[in-house]
């Protein structure tokens, strides 16, 4: 099976310590030995600081983007470290580069691709351009909530939901980095129109990336419809 795994920023920066790296790295090492494994990291928090200095410059988001894209590669680089010889020790910049870099049999990492693209973005597009079987996104929250879980109590987890409704639930929010709207509606086209199979669930805990891999019930199945 071809997996598209995107995993937060957001879970394996927030510490500022190698662990969640290197656990990953165990996981990802694990699936590879019977799946072709394709990853994309995000930016988390250090992408968002720096994004934020260069809107205090005044010089644009496109520009803010290009900072973060930069953040999420520097990210990417030391899963690469982590996972050592079970990596293609080469960041793919586009989707073009990261299927030419998998005929080498290895893991891929990637992190962004260009401005105006979150990286949830990036993983659906690259999950339909490499023609994957799966696409598992990875965030800081179990699912997919009808409302942001660290703020409201009474907030429910949405165990499955069609790409359809997904659409609806976060038209004409303004979905930036850090924000709850972890999927923006870049992604969840590519996930109807390519009828992808996607989960989202909590990448705190690395093994649930293997859970959702095995089919077992956990976090938001995204239907795509």
């Amino acid at each position: 099976m071809r997996i598209v795994a995107a995993i937060g920023g957001s879970i394996l920066i927030k510490d500022y310590n190698y662990k969640k790296f290197q656990e990953y790295a165990e996981i990802l090492e694990k699936l590879a030995e019977e799946h072709e494994v394709f990853v994309v990291v995000g930016g988390g928090k250090p992408a968002r600081d720096y994004i934020q200095i260069v809107r205090d410059l005044d010089c644009g988001e496109a520009k803010c983007d290009d900072i973060g894209i930069e953040v999420t590669r520097i990210n990417a680089k030391i899963l690469l470290l982590a996972l050592e010889n079970k990596v293609y020790q080469k960041v793919p910049h586009n989707f073009q580069e990261a299927l030419e870099y998998s005929a080498s049999g290895k893991i891929i990492v990637m992190g962004g691709t260009e401005p105006a693209h979150s990286t949830d973005s990036v993983s659906a597009v690259l999950a339909e351009y490499v023609k994957a079987d799966m696409l598992i996104n990875l965030t800081s929250v179990d699912g997919m909530y009808s409302k942001d879980p660290n703020k409201y109590s009474d907030a429910k987890l949405i165990e499955e939901i069609t790409a359809t409704e997904m659409l609806e639930v976060i038209k004409g929010n303004d979905v930036k980095a850090g924000t709850y709207e972890f999927f923006d509606m870049t992604a969840i086209h590519m996930i109807k129109r390519s009828s992808l199979e996607t989960v989202i669930a909590n990448g705190e805990d690395p093994q649930n990336l293997v859970k959702a891999v095995k089919g077992e019930k956990i976090g938001t199945k995204i239907i795509s419809k």
